[in-house]
């Protein structure tokens, strides 16, 4: 974590410096805009906290010319003490958060952490669209979460090989993604070829899966080449194989054994080279034992298992995956990036997502398309509305008056949508547990 700080007051600089070093930034210090404007680019990895009044270029002009070269770089601004017009002007000119003079290190480090979780969050998200772009056809496994990191690691180890896949996962949950970013970083030159068991007619499986010869049924006037045929030095993706007819099942099984196939109504054993990925949301091996599916096929085909977590059960992706989807539906329908609040995440993440993946890229273009409410979902705002004090009347409170009942709002409804289970808020504000107890002591919450 890296950390510009800008600062001309050199007894203020060194606390600064000191108390971001504490809390794990690598801190550059300068006492001018003039000396930091030559130590930022586009892709810098950190935040900028900067004070207003600086010695040549203030620190309104470093905000325009950050702005100028990224946009979504975040910028701190520390204004004097009552200085409000000026923290008003920074906060239209795009600064991140402002910090009043004196401040302690705990609103400090509040901020400036903050701000690093969004930095990450959009630098991230750029080497994912980075990565895309240099390969369109890659698909995307979008996450920090364990059970992604872990994901990651097992198909780098195992793409390269040759060995049949059985990824299991609930609907939604990424199987044919998983399937195509194995068959992507294998190396295979062939073709990707997905099949859906679940949608094909029995009277016509055989003949797509293995082709036919002419004459091999009525109608059948020319030679076919099969699904499998088709796949030779590739990856055949069979979705929903729980679906598969029994009869077919030994067909199959035979041909994995002996990677070669006959096509229906023919003699010649044409030879295969093609790995199996099979994707169930069935437990298969519990279909075996009541009959429903074969055991042996079942062992052949999950010689490797991959099991895909529910999104529920990776809830810190969901910010990520949102901004992923809503970049990708904004391009598509050219239209603005939708903002959202730290409420309406925390309510998203705590929702249940039975669709899974799938459910959350369906919201995201319902929400770039403006088909979801600005509020956040009717029962977080209910649960909270109850511990919610009067609003601060905007047009007699200053504007740090405003900010500290705007941040006493988030916290509650944090609390509400959280059950007032107060690390499980911590962790959907982003915040550090110690932090967000300082503030119910600062802002006089009483958890029950």
């Amino acid at each position: 974590m890296k950390a510009l700080l800008v600062e001309d007051e050199a007894v203020l600089r060194l606390a600064t410096s000191q108390t971001l070093e504490l809390g794990g930034f690598a801190v550059q210090a300068c006492a001018s805009a003039e000396e930091a404007t030559p130590l930022l680019q586009a892709d810098f990895p950190g935040v900028v906290v900067t004070d207003v009044r600086l010695p040549g270029r203030s620190g309104l002009d470093l905000l325009a010319s950050i702005a100028a070269l990224d946009a979504e770089l975040p910028v701190i601004v520390v204004t004097g003490h009552g200085d409000v017009s000026m923290a008003v002007a920074a906060m239209r000119a795009g600064a991140y958060d402002f910090i009043e003079k004196p401040f302690s290190s705990e609103r400090l480090m509040d901020a400036v952490k903050r701000a690093q979780e969004r930095r990450s969050l959009v630098l991230e998200n750029r080497q994912l669209r980075s990565e895309r772009a240099q390969h369109p056809d890659m698909p995307d496994l979008i996450g920090r979460s364990e059970a992604i990191e872990h994901l990651k690691v097992v198909v780098r180890n195992i793409a390269p090989t040759s060995v049949d896949i059985l990824v299991n996962g609930q609907t939604g949950t990424g199987k044919e993604v998983m399937a195509r970013l194995i068959h992507a970083a294998s190396g295979r030159k062939g073709n990707f070829v997905a099949i859906n068991c679940g949608a094909l007619p029995e009277s016509v499986f055989e003949s797509e899966i293995f082709g036919h010869e002419p004459g091999a049924f009525t109608g059948a006037q020319k030679r076919r080449i099969g699904k499998l045929e088709y796949a030779n030095g590739g990856t055949v993706f069979l979705d929903e194989i729980e679906s598969m007819p029994m009869a077919l099942q030994v067909k199959l099984l035979r041909v994995l054994q002996e990677r070669r196939l006959e096509r229906l109504g023919g003699n010649e054993s044409v030879a295969l080279d093609c790995r199996i990925i099979a994707a169930s949301k069935a437990d298969l091996l519990a279909l075996s034992t009541q009959g429903q599916f074969r055991e042996d096929l079942y062992y052949r085909i999950g010689v490797i298992s991959i099991d895909l977590p529910r999104l529920r059960d990776r809830r810190e992706d969901i910010p990520l995956l949102l901004a992923h989807f809503v970049a990708e539906a904004a391009q598509r329908y050219q239209r603005p990036l939708p903002q959202w609040t730290a409420e309406q995440m925390a309510a998203w993440q705590a929702s249940d997502w039975p669709g899974n993946v799938r459910e959350l890229r369906n919201f995201a273009e319902r929400l770039t398309l403006g088909l979801v409410p600005p509020a956040a979902p009717a029962n977080s705002i209910a649960s909270a509305a109850a511990i919610v004090p009067a609003a601060v009347d905007a047009e007699q409170a200053s504007l740090p008056q405003q900010v500290d009942a705007f941040e006493r709002d988030l916290i509650l409804r944090a609390l509400a949508a959280a059950d007032n289970n107060v690390a499980l808020a911590a962790d959907r504000l982003l915040l550090p547990r110690k932090t967000l107890y300082d503030k119910l002591k600062k802002h006089q919450i009483q958890r029950d």
